[in-house]
């Protein structure tokens, strides 16, 4: 009863806050604003068995890892993409770039789901890719133009209506103009600072100088961060073209991030990116360079008007580097501890495909980074794709959840020692 009464007083304080900052929200959002029920009575529940699930599990067989690991399926789940598991560890979040968001839970502790269905099946969607915890159990949801707020979700998440609010509304997060089909998967993640950060993709292969001015006010092309009460926001980063994770060192606090550069240049150039941020404001190259040291043709030969941080690691280029996680669990082998799992997602338009892979990047205590493969074996010996990695998570026992959009499943990576 305590937990009940507790659990209510959260979600009145979050409810005044939402109110005070914002209009009335149409629809569904607005109900569930107000604790209202919608009359939404049916989830779409994905089968966990069967011959689907049993052909993920034979592509896995081809998979390499270092020594005493071992990979499984941990789940089926749809157009999987990035993943915030819950602090109290019941439920795993999966956004995905359509409209749908999946809640799987892994009831009997044995380390497979045994129910995998949509959250929230009263609201409507919209690239709903980046998912994110704060520490005190809020669940934060960064859509194409709107950030969600969800109180509880782990407590919520059996029914079909979960208390919700709008933290940014629909057409402020970016401008309605520049609101585009590209470089919207955004992603989230809570900061040591307690604040949110939340990615910006800018549309465009390189940023125009016309939009650049605008850009940098908004956000577009960086990370910005927020209170959690929405308050507050800032433009943290720049010079991004289309960062798709992120996360905090777990000892120094400092901003690491993947970014994805410019296509159109060669299957060889310019590389990927994992950057190091240590201060407020710090600008990372783009459109002035399109990865890397490499100069894009569209600003070749101008004078470079910022000081630009270059990468900590440069990667394979076009291997699509996307979701990252420092690892701080106690499972695997102690030179894991505070390095960054990465998945790259694998190139879309490079002559003979790099990445579908787990990468490891160590980080030493001056931190100078190195990265090497960690899981690979999703591209065959035909070129073909077997599955594409999107993000890295960390459960509570120390294993790692993979997600993998093309398969669509969730893979769990634990270590048994040699």
């Amino acid at each position: 009863m305590k937990r009940l009464l507790s659990s209510v007083a959260v979600f009145a304080l979050a409810a005044s806050f939402a109110h005070a900052q914002a209009p009335a929200v149409p629809d569904n959002l607005e109900k569930l604003s107000n604790f209202q029920t919608t009359g939404t009575t049916e989830f779409t529940l994905i089968e966990q068995k069967g011959e689907y699930a049993d052909g993920v599990k034979k592509n896995l067989e081809g998979i390499k890892l270092p020594p005493g690991f071992k990979i499984e399926l941990y789940a089926i789940v749809p157009d999987a993409r990035h993943m915030a598991v819950g602090p109290q560890g019941v439920v795993t979040f999966v956004g995905t770039r359509k409209d749908k968001v999946w809640a799987v839970t892994d009831r009997n502790k044995d380390r497979v789901a045994d129910e995998v269905k949509d959250f929230a099946p009263s609201l409507q969607f919209s690239v709903p890719n980046g998912v994110c915890f704060s520490k005190d159990g809020f669940l934060y949801i960064a859509e194409q133009n709107r950030v969600l707020l969800f109180p509880a979700a782990e407590f919520f998440y059996e029914g079909p209506d979960v208390a919700a609010f709008n933290l940014i509304k629909k057409g402020e997060l970016v401008p309605a103009a520049h609101e585009s089909f590209n470089h919207t998967a955004r992603v989230c993640k809570i900061g040591p600072d307690g604040k949110a950060y939340i990615s910006l993709g800018q549309p465009f292969n390189v940023a125009p100088a016309e939009s650049l001015e605008e850009f940098k006010k908004v956000g577009i092309g960086g990370i910005i961060r927020i209170n959690t009460d929405g308050t507050g926001r800032e433009v943290f980063t720049h010079g991004v073209r289309n960062s798709v994770g992120h996360d905090f060192h777990p000892v120094t606090g400092d901003l690491w991030f993947t970014d994805n550069q410019v296509d159109g240049m060669g299957d060889d150039i310019p590389p990927g990116e994992i950057n190091r941020q240590t201060a407020s404001g710090q600008h990372f190259g783009h459109p002035w360079f399109g990865g890397g040291s490499i100069r894009t043709k569209e600003y070749e030969g101008q004078e470079v008007p910022v000081e630009v941080v270059a990468p900590a690691v440069e990667t394979a280029a076009h291997a699509a580097d996307l979701g990252m996680s420092f690892y701080t669990g106690s499972m695997f082998p102690e030179k894991y501890k505070n390095a960054i799992f990465s998945a790259q997602h694998g190139s879309w338009n490079r002559t003979t495909p790099v990445g579908a892979r787990v990468m490891v990047t160590f980080v030493d205590e001056e931190g100078k980074a190195t990265s090497e493969p960690f899981a690979e074996g999703w591209i065959d010996e035909n070129g073909e794709y077997l599955g594409r990695p999107v993000d890295v998570a960390q459960l509570r026992d120390g294993s790692l959840l993979v997600s993998d959009d093309l398969a669509g499943a969730i893979y769990r990576i634990s270590y048994e020692g040699n």
